[in-house]
């Protein structure tokens, strides 16, 4: 049974600093990545990290969006946009970051969101993730594309959350519904904006469209990465075999196709429903979110049909590219929902202010994508607790400077009156 982070026990670890354990942690060969992390002092320091290392393929299916990106642009502009009133000479010295999620505590507001391919920027990529975020006190999130067993994942121990697709042969998905509960997945997250796939164009002009079939622009691209190509592909290939989605059933788990044979990949659910939903809440007897809604309608049926929390989110900018940016969204939806359902965001989060703005807007809680792949694919284990410690004390400064000293004192006064005009 996945059991819940002892917070006070995560607060006091952190702060005797991780220095000494990254210093001790398996590099896989690089040259000494680690080094790098204490000139980070952003998440964009631990982006240009990750893209030097990267093959620029790998590397712009992690950080690109659909079509012309406009989406994505939107996603961080729409932040930019909020500005904060600053108050001063308030008594700061009991600073908590500590706030509730589904009644438990965590150490933070925000927690790591369903990523995939996580395996293709770093060895084991999910137990990275897991790791670090449980050592953080806030939960991580497993995504149904994911390059480990979900097993392997529960054994990490902590929050732990699993992100599933509803595919065309949903009896499929319903045998992930069934692990994921017999693992002790606290919390089930239903995605509902990708049923329709995507339209990265990117992807095909980089070589990368999956399934993988190799080709000259992708191999050449691989070839330039020479450390990346001997740790994530080949070492990890020799010891336990190409990465696959080990998560999907046995006919449609490989990503890579060799010779005229391509591997099946499984068919989403278009015509999925809320009666999908319905179905999936009976099966489910824990918390239940919906991931993908962007409207006050859909915020609304999700609640009806026994959602537990919503996650305001576009997707990160990948599937409609004329969609609005999540922060915008929640500004209309919040109000509204009165506190029936818990309401978290994800989209364009980079900064611990960002995350400040969507609680003072009426967010409970803040999902991170990039943010953690990037230190991911900067440094590993070490790079995710890289980015956790900057969106977290960039959250614990800003919070400062709006004159609050915990998550539950945020709320629109906070948020600067010209900035609430669109």
């Amino acid at each position: 049974m996945v059991g819940l982070a002892d917070v006070s026990g995560v607060v006091e670890g952190t702060a005797r600093g991780a220095g000494a354990v990254r210093g001790r942690r398996r590099t896989h060969g690089l040259r000494d990545p680690v080094a790098k992390l204490d000139r980070c002092a952003n998440i964009d320091d631990l982006r240009s990290i990750a893209k030097a290392r990267l093959p620029r393929g790998i590397f712009e299916f992690l950080d690109r969006g659909a079509e012309d990106e406009i989406a994505l642009r939107e996603n961080r502009l729409a932040f930019e946009r909020v500005r904060l009133t600053p108050r001063y000479l308030v008594d700061l010295t009991d600073r908590d970051l500590s706030t509730r999620i589904f009644g438990a505590p965590v150490a933070a507001p925000f927690g790591v969101g369903p990523t995939g391919a996580a395996g293709l920027l770093w060895p084991q990529g999910e137990v990275a993730l897991a790791q670090a975020a449980a050592a953080a006190g806030i939960p991580f999130t497993l995504a149904t594309p994911s390059m480990t067993p979900m097993e392997t994942i529960a054994a990490v121990g902590g929050r732990l959350w699993y992100q599933l697709y509803l595919w065309e042969e949903a009896r499929h998905s319903y045998e992930l519904v069934a692990r994921a509960r017999d693992l002790g997945f606290e919390a089930l997250v239903v995605t509902i904006d990708h049923g329709l796939g995507h339209l990265r164009e990117h992807n095909v002009r980089n070589g990368y469209q999956f399934p993988f079939r190799p080709n000259l622009v992708a191999l050449r691209d691989m070839a330039c990465h020479p450390r990346w190509l001997y740790n994530v592909i080949l070492r990890t290939g020799l010891t336990s075999g190409l990465p696959t989605n080990v998560n999907y059933p046995r006919e449609y788990r490989r990503i890579v196709a060799f010779g005229a044979a391509t591997p099946p990949t499984p068919p989403m659910k278009t015509s999925m429903t809320w009666g999908d939903l319905a179905y999936i809440r009976e099966l489910w007897p824990r918390k239940l979110v919906v991931k993908g809604v962007m409207s006050l309608a859909d915020a609304r049926c999700a609640v009806a049909h026994g959602a537990d929390a919503i996650v305001i989110s576009n997707h990160g900018g990948r599937a409609l590219d004329s969609s609005r940016a999540p922060i915008d969204v929640l500004r209309d939806v919040a109000p509204e929902l009165d506190g029936s359902v818990t309401i978290m965001l994800d989209g364009g989060v980079r900064r611990g202010s960002d995350v400040l703005k969507a609680l003072a807007l009426g967010a409970d809680f803040v999902l991170l994508g990039r943010a953690t792949l990037y230190g991911l694919a900067a440094a590993g284990r070490s790079g995710v607790e890289k980015a956790i410690e900057l969106v977290r004390d960039q959250f614990e400064k800003t919070m400062s400077y709006v004159g609050c000293c915990r998550p539950d004192e945020l709320g629109r006064h906070v948020i600067a009156e010209s900035s609430t005009q669109r």
